[in-house]
């Protein structure tokens, strides 16, 4: 069998990847990296390894905080991924963030957990959060809209009361997401190494210690099939069918009482998925 160079560099890039995925569960079913100390490591797509999950590990040990945010279930000073420091990040990566607490809330929301879907829905128009959105209020984003869905939320309105307002904000952060352009294949693999990050501090030998975290990780696998169906050929649906595995070690809704898959088996997943993007032109 003859293999060409991308062949080759594929499969260097399956050693890299495979060799994160045994740090993932080492670290995820042992509890010492990626649940405890928030170190578990991810490679990127020029192969190094991505920055640790910062000081989010040290709330690992902190479950769902609640209908009113604080904290922000737990994601503290260095949560939402730390090492991301999403206020910094570009603006399309910003933006694919915030549609992921958007996209866990909205599916907790519509299960019939209102407490659980809070935290992610006053995510975008929290104060705590408010470097996140900056350029995007002049691009048509709809900060009035989610407070209505959070005062809806508050005041314990039914999620099918309001059903044409969450079309409407998912709808708000597509179009968002139109004109903030980006490449699909950057934003999911930012995605992806958020995914196992957030995933590695909110389980912990095989229990969920940190529901808002575990809730985070299945919005971004969520977003992530969004960006991807922009991918083209072969190597496009071959991304799409890995992220459609990924994110079935989800229940239809991530609620609390879920019983979670291995962090090991979802950071290879999510390997498998980075290793399809890598054959992506």
């Amino acid at each position: 069998m003859t293999f060409t160079p991308k062949d080759l560099m594929r499969f260097g890039l399956t050693a890299a990847l495979l060799s994160t995925t045994s740090l993932a569960a080492c670290g995820g079913e042992g509890g010492e990296a990626a649940g405890e100390t928030g170190e578990a490591a991810v490679v990127g797509e020029a192969g190094e390894a991505a920055a640790p999950a910062g000081e989010s590990g040290e709330s690992a040990g902190a479950s769902y905080a609640g209908e009113s945010g604080e904290g922000e279930g737990g994601e503290g000073e260095g949560g939402e991924s730390g090492a991301h420091s999403p206020g910094t990040l570009p603006i399309q990566d910003r933006l694919a963030f915030m549609r992921g607490h958007v996209e866990a809330g909205l599916a907790l929301y519509r299960a019939g957990a209102p407490d659980q879907a809070a935290r992610h829905l006053l995510h975008p128009v929290s104060e705590t959060h408010a470097d996140e959105r900056a350029g995007l209020d002049e691009l048509g984003f709809k900060g009035d809209l989610f407070v209505e869905i959070s005062e809806a939320l508050e005041s314990g309105t039914e999620s099918d009361a309001i059903e044409d307002q969450l079309v409407e904000a998912e709808e708000n952060l597509e179009m968002l997401a139109a004109e903030v352009g980006g490449e699909p294949q950057q934003i999911i693999g930012f995605l992806m190494d958020t995914t196992v990050d957030e995933y590695g501090v909110g389980v912990v030998d095989g229990e969920i210690v940190n529901a808002g975290e575990y809730q985070d990780a299945f919005g971004f696998v969520t977003v992530a099939s969004y960006y991807a169906r922009d991918l083209e050929g072969e190597a496009g649906e071959a991304v799409r069918a890995e992220l459609a595995r990924l994110l079935a070690l989800w229940p239809e809704a991530p609620l609390a009482s879920s019983t979670p898959a291995p962090v090991s088996e979802v950071a290879a997943q999510v390997a498998r998925v980075q290793l399809e993007l890598s054959a992506v032109r």
